[in-house]
């Protein structure tokens, strides 16, 4: 008896669930909450953007001019070195010893000189009493004028061998950042060819080279008067996304483009007081080379894309959306230039695009779109 109460119970439990659900309709989802804003135009400033590699504003190659054993090598790699320091020194001995014999022969030769100085000035009266022949005092002439020579040759000797016992210590011509020492002490350097010990290279200013493409040029040059092109400030950003804190100017362009790559060589020159920037650096140089006046400019965010075209949410009446292509120009920053498609005026939906679909209505919060914010994203 209780088993049978006990399925009555289950079965008329089952019916008024299933009476419930048939009485119940299925309530309709609220509209989808989104972010609009209205379309505005804006003078944009168009940004190009090229690859470049940092190097020295001077790169100087420090070579051995003469050969020797290395005795010392007195910098620390890596370091700034001052000019005039001291960084490597070469055994003197052998050239101290040139520098003495040089000496020696510059001695004979001046004694040589005047002794024949003497014999001019002795037989110049000589000769004119006929007390001896004048091919006698010729001859006296020409010797004075050989010892003169000679003496000259002597000077000349000293001077090379001082030369080259002062080349046995390398000093830095310049202010700058040195490299790694490519030799050892004990290497013998400047054998055949004069050894290269070590680079430096000023990194205040430092310099950037990248390449213009033909086309850019062209696009360039059509837009700017060539007074204009070195005046142009440019920004460098490093490879970590930030952007060097000081503005840097065009310094040369190369005088022809090279017809293996279709490209123009160019450097730009940034001050570098902090040392930030080291050359080998890559980074990109970025500068304004168009601006687009009274431009539509929306965030990145706001577009979508199906089968390669462009597209936005624009906000109709009663709160109805519709998609919409639209063509884009240049990206600037974290936005779109808006060459056609798209009003001032107009809204657009900047979020909460995902679940939206032709014709739907949805629940718009008003916001703003902040050109300066898109275009300054950095």
């Amino acid at each position: 008896m209780q088993t049978l109460f006990y399925r009555l119970s289950v079965v008329l439990g089952i019916v008024v669930i299933l009476i419930g659900c048939s009485g119940e309709e299925a309530a309709a989802p609220p509209p989808p909450p989104v972010t609009v804003a209205t379309v505005v135009s804006h003078n944009v400033p168009v940004f190009s953007e090229w690859v470049g590699q940092t190097r020295g504003s001077v790169n100087t190659e420090i070579r051995a001019r003469v050969q020797g054993y290395l005795d010392a090598v007195e910098f620390p790699e890596g370091t700034v070195v001052r000019q005039g320091q001291t960084l490597y020194r070469i055994n003197p001995l052998e050239y101290e010893a040139y520098l003495n014999r040089a000496k020696g022969e510059l001695a004979q030769a001046e004694a040589n000189l005047a002794r024949a100085e003497a014999d001019v000035v002795r037989y110049k009266p000589l000769v004119a009493e006929n007390a001896i022949s004048r091919e006698e005092y010729e001859t006296s002439v020409s010797l004075r004028e050989a010892n003169q020579a000679a003496v000259r040759a002597a000077r000349a000797a000293v001077q090379k061998a001082e030369l080259d016992l002062g080349y046995c210590t390398v000093r830095a011509p310049i202010t700058g950042l040195a490299g790694k020492t490519e030799v050892q002490i004990g290497n013998l350097v400047g054998r055949g060819d004069n050894t290269l010990l070590t680079t430096i290279s000023q990194i205040d200013p430092i310099r950037v080279r990248f390449s213009l493409s033909e086309q850019e040029l062209l696009r360039f040059r059509r837009q700017n008067r060539p007074a204009q092109t070195r005046s142009i400030d440019l920004q460098l950003i490093l490879a970590d996304g930030s952007i060097h804190e000081h503005p840097g100017r065009l310094v040369l362009a190369d005088n022809r483009v090279d017809p293996s790559t279709g490209t123009l060589l160019l450097e730009a020159e940034f001050p570098n007081p902090e040392k930030l920037l080291q050359p080998g650096q890559f980074g990109r140089i970025r500068a304004v080379t168009q601006l687009r006046q009274n431009a539509v400019l929306i965030p990145q965010r706001a577009v979508t894309e199906l089968q390669g075209q462009a597209r936005v949410v624009v906000l109709g009446p009663k709160n109805t959306v519709s998609f919409r292509t639209v063509t884009l120009g240049p990206m600037v920053g974290s936005g779109y230039v808006v060459d056609a498609g798209l009003k001032p005026g107009e809204k657009i939906v900047i979020e909460g695009l995902q679940r939206l679909r032709d014709g739907i209505t949805v629940t718009p919060t008003e916001s703003r779109i902040e050109p300066d914010s898109l275009i300054n994203r950095n």
